[in-house]
């Protein structure tokens, strides 16, 4: 049995995005920061559609909801979400995969099932993610865009996103990507679910939740991956990874025992 920690990393990867290459990065540069081996395998959203997609999720000690919306398959995203969300297995959502992760919570444990995001064009009364309403940069084009290194994210005191920057942060600066962010008639939706919102914008805007009964559950509009370097990883990713490689060891110790 392979000693590296496994991450599965939902969505369908495009060799054209930044951010896709990006993420595989960042997950090396925390194995090396936290001296563990680490395998990462993207999964396509398609492929979680299959009956037995739980067997393989079960594979894995970490699954990451990567950037790269609209998915191939919508189902097979909130799918992967669902497993990590119910079987508490660690999760990190980033961009598109923060925004499904308050459409997974909205449709299956708020039970409002026709949550969804206004890119989907579905005709839904119960739009969560909606188009970003103000740009943060300047970014040429039709649509607002937050695009671009933001300053004065505020963490919220005594949360585990805070504790994963330092006890001493306020405030941090992050890099976005996005063309779309939580409607705010819909905020009431991640309390209720159990996901309170843990970083905001300068005008209140969610840009972070997380669990606080997860083994480890963090969503981030913003993409960590991005500014995540060789001699910096990012806090959040090597917070991300070292839960996985915990739960990774606690599986193996259960199953001697066993």
């Amino acid at each position: 049995m392979s000693n590296a920690v496994r991450i599965g990393i939902l969505g369908d990867f495009n060799p054209a995005l930044r951010s896709h290459h990006a993420t595989t990065d960042a997950l090396q540069h925390a194995a090396r920061k936290l001296k563990v081996k680490i395998e990462c395998e993207w999964l396509p959203t398609l492929s979680l559609t299959d009956p037995k997609t739980e067997e393989l999720l079960e594979t894995f000690d970490g699954l990451w909801a990567s950037p790269g919306s609209p998915y191939k398959s919508f189902a097979g995203m909130l799918k992967g979400i669902e497993f990590a969300r119910r079987r508490d297995w660690p999760f990190l959502g980033t961009c598109a995969g923060f925004q499904y992760a308050l459409i997974e919570f909205a449709r299956n444990v708020l039970s409002i099932a026709d949550a969804d995001t206004a890119e989907n064009n579905s005709g839904s009364k119960n739009i969560v993610i909606y188009p970003v309403v103000c740009a943060i940069s300047g970014v040429k084009g039709d649509a607002p865009k937050l695009s671009g290194v933001v300053p004065e994210i505020r963490l919220r005191p005594g949360s585990y996103l805070q504790s994963f920057y330092g006890k001493d942060k306020d405030t941090v600066s992050e890099e976005f990507f996005c063309n779309f962010e939580v409607n705010p008639e819909y905020e009431w939706a991640t309390m209720e679910a159990g996901f309170p919102v843990v970083a905001r914008g300068a005008k209140g805007e969610i840009r972070a939740i997380e669990s606080p009964t997860h083994r480890f559950f963090v969503a981030t509009l913003f993409q960590p991956q991005l500014s995540s370097t060789e001699k910096n990883p990012h806090p959040v990713v090597l917070a991300f990874v070292q839960a996985a490689a915990d739960w990774g060891k606690k599986k193996l110790d259960d199953s001697v025992l066993e």
